[in-house]
């Protein structure tokens, strides 16, 4: 076994007096690991002391691809409640859209004359020779239309609510038994 460490005084006294004492044998020098990659040496060196290939040389336009940490997990359960307040608020904010929608449209179709146009054909045809027939425009107000959006998303708003609580029950119910869905997660850099 070689000893690695430095050279301690005693043992350098000791291992001089062990040379002198035992002749033909040449005094003992510190030990020095070998080098994993030497540096060059001159034009005269013995070979493999100093290969230029056997330098390593540091990669300069390498490009390294950022490593993904992924993630398997399972939805094994949702909570009635929170999905109950998220499906509220998610259909409040369907139903106002769908009234402001409603009111845009019938702004714009009522800028073209669409009413008017189809209001006067209708009149024509259902109209007889004592009456003036069905009044369209007066029928599709933009009012009347509002209230009967406002009706509509007041459903949808209960009708969604309802759905996506009981589907969160169904859904506890059926992770119960296949342990429910699994999703990969993966983090970006």
């Amino acid at each position: 076994m070689t000893d690695t460490r430095k050279p301690q005084p005693e043992k350098a006294a000791a291992a001089a007096a062990a040379g002198a004492a035992a002749p033909g044998r040449p005094p003992e020098q510190p030990y020095h690991p070998p080098q994993a990659y030497a540096a060059p040496q001159a034009p005269g060196a013995p070979r493999g002391a100093g290969d230029a290939a056997a330098q390593r040389k540091a990669r300069t336009g390498a490009r390294t691809t950022p490593r993904t940490r992924k993630a398997r997990l399972r939805v094994a359960k949702a909570d009635p409640w929170s999905v109950m307040k998220v499906s509220f608020l998610l259909s409040i904010a369907l139903g106002v859209c769908t009234i402001v929608a409603a009111a845009v449209l019938w702004m714009v179709m009522d800028a073209m004359g669409v009413f008017s146009t189809v209001g006067g054909t209708i009149s024509e045809a259902t109209g007889s020779n004592e009456g003036n027939g069905f009044d369209l425009q007066s029928f599709l107000s933009l009012p009347r239309v509002l209230i009967f959006t406002s009706v509509i998303a007041v459903i949808d708003v209960v009708l969604a609510t309802a759905l996506a609580t009981l589907g969160a029950f169904i859904y506890n119910l059926s992770a119960g038994f296949v342990g429910g869905v699994e999703l990969t997660l993966a983090e970006d850099e």
